[in-house]
């Protein structure tokens, strides 16, 4: 029974390995629409690789209609000279599906006729698998510092408030409108000591002019005499 359960557990890990593998791998069609054939510039296939990055495991599909092309992966001396002699492999009959299993440069060209010489050729560079990456770390909060105040920065009083006279300041003027203190008789205002109010010194004011009382006298003895006049004659 425990045997048994080893066993799947080791085929459990096997097909586990082997379809992360086959998930981390990418597959690459050659030319894309284009496929396997003589292309219209010379520098399309050389183009195409640029574009990409290639890794072990990664894989390549060469689309050619059988009859009309091939592929030879070559050595580099071969590729450069277009030389189909001693060919690493030779495939005749498409589609073509390779593996990149080797870390190196690999070589690709078409052995029919001069289609190598017109640009049927493929050279790509295959570097290492590239691991599962690696989590970067949460990225700590903000610091953010207390608020300093700024030194000698005194309160602003209130508009409402009034600020205490010093000691020995003169009185505050009033303002316009603002009712006289009341003087009481026999007062004396600030600064006339011993006088009477508003006189320095103790000075009395001088006594205000007394009615003329002989300036209505002329109408009162006018009328006097008519009524003694008519009084008289009504006697007579």
């Amino acid at each position: 029974m425990h045997h048994r359960a080893f066993l799947l557990a080791v085929l459990v890990a096997a097909a586990a390995s082997d379809l992360v593998g086959k998930a981390s791998a990418a597959t690459y069609v050659v030319g894309d629409n284009q496929g396997w054939r003589v292309p219209t510039n010379p520098n399309d296939y050389s183009t195409w690789a640029s574009r990409y990055v290639f890794r072990a495991g990664d894989v390549l599909v060469f689309n050619f209609t059988t009859g009309q092309h091939d592929v030879a992966e070559v050595r580099k001396e071969a590729f450069d000279g277009c030389s189909s002699t001693n060919p690493i492999v030779l495939t005749t009959v498409g589609p073509w599906n390779v593996t990149l299993n080797s870390t190196r440069e690999h070589y690709y060209i078409c052995t029919f006729g001069s289609h190598c010489s017109l640009g049927q050729k493929l050279a790509i560079n295959v570097s290492a698998a590239s691991s599962a990456p690696t989590p970067s770390p949460a990225p700590s909060p903000p610091i953010i510092p207390n608020p300093t105040p700024a030194p000698g920065v005194t309160p602003t009083p209130s508009p409402n408030s009034s600020p205490a006279p010093a000691p020995g300041s003169p009185a505050p003027t009033p303002t316009p409108g603002s009712p006289s203190p009341s003087m009481t008789p026999g007062s004396s205002l600030p600064g006339t000591p011993g006088g009477a109010p508003g006189t320095p010194g103790g000075l009395s004011p001088p006594s205000p002019p007394a009615p003329d009382s002989s300036a209505p006298l002329p109408t009162i003895s006018a009328s006097l005499m008519v009524f003694a006049s008519v009084a008289f004659g009504l006697i007579a």
